[in-house]
């Protein structure tokens, strides 16, 4: 199954990305690898992460105070946000 990311959720990953990169080099390539590696989890057993919201399931990453929040549609995996776990908790809401 392949996974889209919703542009505010794409605008999200590189903010992090160039954020963590500005604090340590390489760190926002650190991040990028763990979202990479999150990936194909969610691409082979989507349903398995638990359930935020409605139907919206999160997949917290080990390294990083992140968590993606993403549907299960009929042919993709719909990440709606890449959300910071401690900043505005339901920001996304309105998205799904």
């Amino acid at each position: 199954m392949r996974v889209v990311f919703s542009p505010e959720a794409r605008q999200e990953f590189e903010d992090a990305e160039r954020y963590y990169n500005l604090q340590v080099p390489q760190l926002g390539s650190r991040f990028r690898g763990e979202i990479r590696d999150a990936l194909p989890r969610i691409r082979t057993w989507p349903l398995s992460c638990q359930i935020e919201h409605g139907e919206i399931r999160r997949l917290t990453l080990s390294r990083f105070p992140y968590k993606l929040l993403y549907s299960v549609e009929s042919d993709h995996v719909y990440v709606i946000a890449v959300a910071h776990q401690h900043r505005e908790p339901n920001y996304w809401i309105d998205r799904s």
